[in-house]
């Protein structure tokens, strides 16, 4: 009854303002996606992601000590393989004394607190940029689940905390989880991309890695970004097959199927604030068509209102310094 309840009267200062505010973010919730490359004092800039590079290893751990300092305790680790190690199979991938499998060592060796999340999926790998095995033309499921038991057990021997398969086979939780049981790392997670929608936002991201499909899309395992069901579906199998974190991917256009997974499921929700979302904020700023930091800070704001509780970001350095300050 006007003017008895005055919903102003919260919104009158900072100060009221931020006491009753109901969604914040910290260093805490982020999680920093980083691209490796083979060699020694390498920094390749990505001209589609401003900001971002591609780093050796030596550069990424000195940037995993920044980021930890900056409170940020979680890494998203990807890798730039080179042509000549690529085939159908992916063997590259679990290699014990590969790319990534270094990258995990020296993180940890370095940085032992820091939580290594690293990608588990076949495309770095794969001479057509799949996230699967090629038979006749087809992304095949099951030999493809193997080959990332395989991968995912390599990454836990180097020292990963958790595992992030992103490919959407089905099933590959399940088989995930008993190949790490079965090899001695009950402690290693899984984090799975649960709704990984086929999206044209990521785009930069391929770019990073040389990763685009050499032929058609990926549309027969990545979920059609019109289904809102299939994600709640998607999500609760993960859980039920032994996922520890569940992942929606991308996140701004997502938003409400965080929502919908997050009421679902009894495990925390990550959300990947995409390349494409992170380069179309960078080119409106480099514009002027609106302020960085400010949308920028809004956007997490929102993700994590939505129901994330880790937000993998680009933005991840960014924002922590804004809000260390």
């Amino acid at each position: 009854m006007f003017p008895i309840h005055r919903n102003r009267r919260l919104r009158t200062n900072e100060s009221i303002r931020s006491l009753v505010r109901e969604t914040t973010i910290s260093p805490n919730d982020f999680m920093f996606p980083m691209f490796v490359a083979e060699g020694k004092g390498v920094e390749v800039p990505l001209g589609s992601m401003p900001g971002l590079f591609r780093r050796s290893i030596d550069l990424t751990v000195k940037e995993v000590k920044e980021l930890w300092r900056l409170g940020i305790k979680a890494v998203n680790i990807y890798v730039k393989v080179d042509d000549k190690l690529k085939d159908n199979a992916g063997k590259e991938a679990w290699n014990k004394d590969g790319l990534m499998q270094q990258t995990i060592r020296a993180i940890k060796d370095a940085v032992p607190g820091m939580i290594v999340m690293p990608d588990v999926a076949l495309d770095p790998y794969s001479i057509y940029g799949h996230d699967g095995i090629v038979e006749n033309g087809l992304i095949v499921n099951d030999a493809t689940v193997d080959a990332l038991t395989l991968m995912s057990v390599s990454h836990a021997d180097a020292g990963a905390d958790f595992v992030a398969p992103s490919d959407m086979m089905d099933g590959r939780v399940y088989a995930i989880r008993k190949a790490l049981e079965e090899s001695g790392h009950h402690d290693v997670g899984i984090m799975s991309y649960s709704a990984k929608y086929a999206s044209s936002f990521y785009g930069p991201f391929r770019d990073a890695l040389d990763s685009a499909p050499g032929f058609g899309d990926k549309k027969t395992y990545q979920m059609d970004y019109a289904n809102r069901i299939e994600a709640i579906k998607e999500a609760l199998h993960d859980v039920e097959e032994g996922a520890d974190i569940v992942m929606v991917k991308p996140g701004m256009a997502y938003l409400d199927i965080v929502r919908e997974v997050k009421n679902a499921v009894n495990v925390p929700v990550a959300v990947y604030q995409v390349s494409g979302e992170y380069a179309m904020v960078k080119a409106a700023a480099e514009r002027g068509w609106l302020d960085h930091d400010k949308i920028m800070i809004e956007q997490l704001h929102c993700i994590k209102r939505a129901g994330a509780d880790i937000i993998s970001t680009y933005f991840a350095k960014e924002a922590a310094i804004i809000l260390n300050r």
